[in-house]
């Protein structure tokens, strides 16, 4: 009886994989390209928006605080759109209670900024890990087909599994040619993300030494 269901069941999904065939998972793979397109163009357009000349940020800021002057910092920082400067200024803003606040208040603003920039990067990274692998069931779906075809007919003999079986790893290439792209998007986002995470440390640093100094004359006072 167990023998009689197993292979009822296989029955059944060869029947449903050759009804799908490997058609599918090609539309599949182009829908999944055209969203991850859209998504690298997406956060490109984002970067572009909220960037600004770091070196000259730090520096600036550093001036500023050096004479004193917190309100021409905050002008500073409130004049750029980039995530850099968003968090020093969340930093600044705590300037009078200490280091460790402006540590801690630039820690959470980082993190914050930190999400808002990997939005839609978690779908690129997953596509380039999982589209080959996508391209290859489609294979397989296509080998299946091949074998059946040449088993409904004989006379073409090896001819007509190698056209199938060529057919089929089209969806392989086109995995690939679908990963490679998302795996180099994503990993270029990355390298921007820590990148400004790099210079946020950076500038928090320069906050807090510059907080430090404060307290250290307000002691000596």
């Amino acid at each position: 009886m167990s023998e009689v269901s197993n292979t009822s069941l296989q029955d059944k999904l060869f029947d449903l994989f050759l009804y799908f065939g490997s058609e599918w998972v090609l539309e599949l793979l182009v829908v999944l390209s055209v969203i991850s397109l859209v998504i690298a163009i997406e956060r490109c357009l984002h970067f572009l928006l909220h960037r600004d000349k770091l070196a000259a940020l730090r520096d600036e800021l550093d001036s500023l605080l050096d004479k004193g002057d917190l309100d021409g910092a905050k002008k500073r920082l409130e004049s750029s759109r980039s995530y850099v400067a968003k968090v020093a200024l969340d930093g600044l803003l705590v300037f009078e209670r200490g280091p460790a606040t402006i540590e801690e208040t630039m820690r959470s603003s980082m993190k914050l900024a930190r999400l808002k920039m990997e939005r839609g990067l978690i779908f690129l990274g997953t596509l380039g890990n999982n589209a080959p692998f996508i391209g290859l069931f489609g294979t397989v779906l296509g080998i299946i087909r091949a074998f059946r075809d040449l088993a409904l007919n004989t006379s073409e003999g090896s001819t007509a599994v190698m056209a199938g079986i060529a057919e089929a790893l089209v969806a392989t290439a086109v995995g690939l040619m679908v990963a490679l792209p998302s795996v180099a998007i994503f990993n270029f986002f990355q390298r921007a993300i820590r990148r400004r995470a790099a210079m946020s440390d950076a500038l928090g640093h320069i906050l807090l030494a510059h907080a430090k100094r404060e307290g250290s004359k307000g002691k000596a006072a």
